[in-house]
């Protein structure tokens, strides 16, 4: 048996937790929106082809904010094609994702869904193949409240009051060749520049998220960030930051850590945003929206080659997960929450059946993958202010990242009750953890749950929902508090 020490104490503040660090992502891709969140003719569906179950589970999710409608998509999307009466809207093709893009689903109608799931929509605009017009114009058609042509239009389209999204996204992952409209960063920077100007004289209160690098492995990564910063730097409020993780040849060990990396990727982007502030003597400070993040295999979507044909909502991207994949992903939550200080935003990429906590059927059941149970966790029990905690642990050495804790921890206190969540990376054996409470002041463990399994490759299905699922964790002490953690395990623990 492995043993671990940490304290909680209320001093050791961080930043306060941030609701929209449990956001999500809603693009047109895959199955994501058709047979994912509308399915018109489902036993579920509501009066506007809704899915109830999906509402339901987006609920159960705690997702405080989705971004839409892309992703690669949105750098070649018409925004206009998604409005007014479904049956005169266009067809088009979607050269993101080689698929043919009925429209039936637009803006009006996410912003329902956004209602109904109670949601805060984040809206991407089309800076590949568009500009500074098209921007405007859907500012404009969103959140005007009327007296100009397209807030008339959106009213005529059954929306009367305004949409009111605070937060815009200035494009999508512009530093990526595959992108509709790949630009350098002096050719970003400089758009999205003009285009946040012109949108703050609509309204200055929104804000804005200028794209960083879609990756910290990109050739360009760091410099892209100066250069856009320099360009955008008084006139946005974030810039983004893209990762996604998977587990390669067997290599567990590195996988379970890869935490280890989105840590540096946070810490290398506030490094030369802070650079860049200093150079323009400013002293204001850029925030991250991590609004892409997963464990995404993405080799299996590579493996399978483009389609002859243009095919309507084909499955892509549907990886199901195992219990490895939700500890992992457990690991990249609590290095979100443990940056609060400048990550103030995040999205979960996606939603529903593209690499996704939800599953569906079309015509049929939903049901929750293995990664669902952490973000569930830690989106209903983080509140308050985010603790710094420095778990005492012992170390092992990974291919990818050299030597790194057995276990990773971070907690939340809200002044009445405390939550610690952490992961064992041990692929063998369980941990003993040790918490001094005594800075908290007769505290006694209230609920401990573990997410664990005998197989770390065991996975939730429709037939078997609830092969992966938080249980009580049974080994329990109080004086002092006291949890055994599983090998390869998700854990909360409730202190009040």
């Amino acid at each position: 048996m492995h043993h671990a020490k940490l304290t909680l104490d209320p001093a050791f503040k961080v930043a306060p937790v941030h609701r929209r660090t449990f956001g999500t992502f809603v693009e047109h891709l895959g199955r994501c929106v058709y047979t994912g969140i509308y399915e018109p003719g489902h036993p579920t569906a509501d009066e506007d082809g809704f899915r109830r179950d999906v509402l339901d589970l987006t609920r159960e999710l705690g997702v405080s904010t989705v971004r839409y409608p892309g992703g690669n998509f949105v750098s070649g999307y018409r925004w206009e094609d998604g409005v007014g009466p479904v049956a005169e809207r266009p067809r088009r093709l979607d050269l993101a994702w080689h698929s043919t893009e009925t429209n039936e689903v637009g803006v009006d109608e996410f912003v329902r869904w956004c209602r109904r799931a109670g949601v805060e929509p984040m809206m991407a605009v089309n800076l590949g193949t568009r500009g500074i017009a098209e921007a405007l114009d859907l500012l404009e058609y969103c959140n005007h409240p009327s007296g100009t042509a397209l807030s008339d239009q959106r009213i005529a389209n059954g929306a009367k009051e305004p949409h009111g999204i605070r937060m815009w996204c200035l494009g999508n992952e512009l530093d990526g060749p595959w992108q509709t409209g790949h630009k350098t960063a002096r050719e970003y920077g400089r758009l999205a520049a003009e285009t946040a100007r012109a949108m703050r004289m609509v309204d200055p209160g929104l804000e804005l998220v200028a794209c960083g690098s879609s990756s910290s492995s990109m050739p360009t990564f760091g410099s892209w960030e100066a250069e856009v910063l320099e360009e955008t730097y008084d006139l946005v409020d974030h810039i983004s930051c893209h990762a996604y993780y998977q587990e390669k040849d067997g290599d567990l060990g590195s996988f379970l850590a890869c935490s280890t990396d989105m840590d540096y990727f946070i810490a290398s982007v506030v490094a030369t945003a802070d650079h860049v502030g200093a150079r323009l003597k400013s002293r204001k400070k850029i925030n991250i929206s991590f609004d892409e993040w997963n464990v995404w295999y993405q080799s299996r979507f590579h493996d399978t080659g483009t389609p002859e044909d243009w095919p309507v909502a084909p499955p892509l991207l549907e990886d199901q997960y195992h219990l490895a994949d939700a500890v992992a992903f457990g690991g990249l939550l609590i290095s979100l929450l443990r940056n609060s200080d400048r990550v103030t935003a995040a999205s979960l990429a996606q939603l529903v059946n593209v690499i996704a906590p939800i599953m569906t059927e079309p015509g049929g059941r939903a049901w929750r993958q293995t990664t669902f149970h952490p973000f569930a966790q830690a989106s209903r029990y983080a509140a308050g202010d985010v603790l710094r905690v420095e778990p005492v642990a012992p170390a092992y050495e990974t291919k990818a990242y050299g030597e790194v804790p057995l276990m990773d921890a971070v907690a939340t206190h809200d002044g009445e009750s405390t939550t610690l969540f952490a992961v064992n990376r041990s692929a063998d054996t369980p941990m003993s953890l040790e918490i001094d409470t005594r800075a908290l002041g007769g505290v006694r463990i209230v609920e401990a749950t573990t997410l664990t399994d005998p197989d770390v490759y065991a996975r939730n299905t429709a037939d078997d929902p609830g092969r992966i699922a938080p249980r009580p964790n049974p080994d329990v002490e109080h004086d002092p508090a006291r949890v055994l953690l599983p090998p390869v395990s998700w854990n909360v623990i409730r202190l009040g």
